[in-house]
C-alpha cells in the first residue's frame, strides 16, 4: 500500500495591530480573520492610549491587548523599544498600523522593515500627511482613495501594496469623502495582509511586486456623462 502523501499547510501569519483611536480598520482585520482560510491572525492589539475605543473591539473579539503609553517614556527611542519588545513577545511576524498616531523612529522602522505596513486615506504619493480630505476638496481633485504600503522613515512613503479609488462629487464635503474612502480602507487592508500572508508580495527596487496579481481593465472618468 502506497504511503499517504503529507500535505504542507502554511502557518497563519501572526500580526500585531497598533492603534490610537477607534480602531475601525482593526475591526476590518478582526472580521477578515473570522473567514475560514484567511491566512493571518491577530496576536496582539497594542495602543499608546489607555482609553482607545479600539481596545474594546479587541477585547470583545477575545484578542490579547496591551497599552504602552508614550507619556511614560523620556523619548521616542525607549517608547519604540518597549513596543518592539511587546510585539516580539507576542510572536508577531507583521505589524499593522491602524490609526496609530505617533511618529516612529528610524530604528523601529528598520527593525520591522518590510514587515511594517500602514494604511493612508489618499492615493499616495498624493496628499501625504494630515487633513487629507479637506485638501482633496480644496484642490478640486476628481478622485481620491486609500493606500496600503510598507513603511519607510519618510512619512507616508514606501512600496505600495494596494490602492482603492473613489470619486469626489461636486456636492461633497470632507466628511462625505472620508466616509467613502473609509469604506474602501476596510476592504484593501485585509486584502493587503492576505497577500503578504500568502507570500505573494516581494519588494524589488522599492516597488511591491505581487505575484499572480491582475490589474482592472477600463478607466474611471470624472465628470461622467455631461
Amino acid at each position: 500500500m502506497a504511503a499517504k502523501r503529507k500535505t504542507s499547510k502554511r502557518k497563519k501569519l501572526k500580526i500585531a495591530v497598533l492603534i490610537s483611536g477607534r480602531g475601525s480598520n482593526l475591526q476590518a482585520l478582526i472580521d477578515a480573520q473570522k473567514n475560514k482560510g484567511y491566512p493571518a491572525e491577530i496576536v496582539l492589539v497594542l495602543s499608546n492610549v489607555a482609553g482607545a475605543p479600539g481596545l474594546a473591539r479587541a477585547k470583545k473579539a477575545g484578542l490579547p491587548t496591551a497599552v504602552i503609553s508614550h507619556k511614560d517614556f523620556a523619548g521616542r527611542e525607549p517608547f519604540d523599544a518597549a513596543m518592539t519588545a511587546a510585539i516580539e513577545a507576542a510572536g508577531a511576524d507583521l505589524v499593522c498600523l491602524a490609526g496609530f498616531m505617533r511618529l516612529l523612529t528610524d530604528a523601529f522602522i528598520a527593525r520591522w522593515r518590510d514587515k511594517l505596513v500602514n494604511i493612508h486615506p489618499s492615493l499616495l504619493p498624493a496628499f501625504k500627511g494630515l487633513h487629507v480630505h479637506e485638501r482633496v476638496i480644496e484642490t478640486g481633485a476628481r478622485f481620491s482613495g486609500c493606500t496600503v504600503h510598507f513603511v519607510r522613515p519618510e512619512m507616508d512613503t514606501g512600496p505600495i501594496i494596494a490602492q482603492a479609488v473613489v470619486p469626489v462629487r461636486a456636492d461633497d464635503d470632507a466628511e462625505a469623502v472620508a466616509a467613502r474612502v473609509l469604506e474602501q480602507e476596510h476592504k484593501i487592508y485585509p486584502l493587503a495582509v492576505k497577500l503578504i500572508a500568502e507570500g505573494r508580495v516581494r519588494v524589488v527596487n522599492e516597488i511591491a511586486v505581487i505575484d499572480g496579481a491582475t490589474a482592472p481593465t477600463g478607466a474611471l472618468i470624472n465628470p461622467g456623462k455631461v
